[in-house]
């Protein structure tokens, strides 16, 4: 099993890889001339891949990992055309989107996608209602599994307005974070917390505390999504039912810490150095957003956030990096599927610092925009930003691939 969980991983990296090389393509793009590239084609490409190419099929090779773990079986043989399937559509997103954008053969990949998406979501509940061991770990596996399939219509919401060239500017973003806000908040959130409760103790995993904080991020997840659309005029009800959400994910979350800290001892012996650093990391970039979901309640707040292209940039990189691309390099080393050398540990810190630092190039663009300040030369440290950040999984993939 760790053969082909190790084989899984290194392709998984590899396109970690090609995502992180087309936002280096994006950063040059914005300052040297590139005209057979079309930017905002590219970008469709870029996320698409992100989603589909680095993360989905990182979390499926992770959950049928798990399964194996359970069943004393090499669950990869079955699951295998899923995951091959999964990666032939994440490509053809890749190669279509910035040809056409949204065309004929990069809607049908993305579809494909999508009932790839359904197919795992249903034969991993089904094999996950077949063990014997029912923990709350399932609870959140089958959440976000299900919350996977609901953000689809976003999707489709989208699709069909691109197709049929209906131009509305509100329902276009209203299916965008639609799509988003269940992807990053529902399939990818619920499905990493589930796997980090699979590497604790089963003694630990079964306090009521751990229960409890499934249950009010589970009320929460939907009522959250509004947390997107904040910019549109909601009615006064959709705005307390937003606040309340916010609320309960910071104090889920703070139940959840409290947990941790409590074991923390038992917790950090099961945990290498390289993981107990990165999960941390995860949790601290989590921490901030939470807490700028709940400030973003705030009107006057909220207009500036929605207002200013790099603050939403900069969210959507703390969440699909500082939070979720952290939390499965954590939980990677955890499971001892890769060799740990100091070219990996040093990819790792190149990789993290360039996450740290792009963040905090785009947060001073963000809060520099509010006076109509310009920062002289933030493209081009954006630009190095991205190459640092290539660089860092240039180096820890290398350093995996070497014998």
């Amino acid at each position: 099993m760790n053969i082909s969980l190790s084989r899984y991983l290194k392709i998984s990296f590899f396109n970690l890889l090609l995502v992180a090389l087309v936002g280096v393509v994006m950063r040059y793009k914005i300052l040297y001339s590139l005209p057979f590239v079309d930017q905002k084609h590219l970008l469709h490409g870029h996320s698409h891949f992100a989603f589909a190419g680095w993360i989905t099929q990182t979390l499926m090779v992770l959950l049928v990992a798990y399964l194996s773990k359970e069943t004393q079986k090499d669950e990869f043989i079955a699951y295998k055309n899923l995951l091959l399937a999964n990666l032939f559509t994440a490509y053809g997103m890749l190669i279509a989107f910035p040809i056409q954008g949204y065309g004929l053969v990069s809607i049908i990949f993305s579809t494909l996608s999508v009932l790839i998406s359904y197919l795992f979501a249903f034969k991993f509940w089904k094999d996950l209602n077949k063990l014997s061991n029912q923990s709350v770990t399932h609870y959140w596996f089958k959440a976000g599994l299900l919350l996977s399939v609901f953000s689809s219509a976003g999707t489709f919401g989208l699709a069909y307005m691109m197709a049929n060239k209906i131009i509305h500017q509100n329902w276009y973003l209203a299916a965008v974070y639609f799509y988003l806000h269940f992807q990053y908040n529902g399939w990818f959130f619920f499905t990493c917390i589930g796997l980090f409760y699979a590497i604790l103790p089963s003694q630990i995993i079964t306090e009521i505390e751990f229960r409890k904080t499934f249950w009010l991020f589970a009320l929460a997840s939907v009522p959250a999504y509004f947390l997107s659309t904040l910019w549109m005029s909601l009615p006064i009800w959709v705005y307390v039912l937003v606040v309340v959400a916010g609320c309960l994910q910071l104090i889920a979350w703070a139940i959840f810490v409290r947990s941790i800290f409590k074991h923390r001892q038992i917790i950090s012996e099961k945990l290498s150095r390289e993981s107990k650093w990165l999960l941390s990391l995860c949790a601290f970039a989590l921490t901030i957003k939470l807490s700028l979901q709940l400030g973003s309640t705030i009107p006057s707040l909220s207009q500036l956030a929605f207002g200013f292209r790099s603050i939403v940039i900069a969210y959507l990189h703390l969440v699909l990096l500082g939070v979720i691309t952290m939390f499965l390099l954590g939980y990677i080393f955890s499971l001892n599927a890769f060799s740990v050398k100091k070219t990996t540990v040093c990819g790792v810190i190149i990789f993290a610092t360039g996450i740290f630092l792009n963040e905090l190039v785009l947060m001073l663009q963000g809060i520099a925009s509010f006076s109509y300040t310009i920062i002289p030369y933030t493209n081009e440290l954006l630009l190095c930003m991205a190459l640092l950040m290539f660089s860092g999984i240039l180096i820890l993939l290398l350093s995996q691939l070497k014998k």
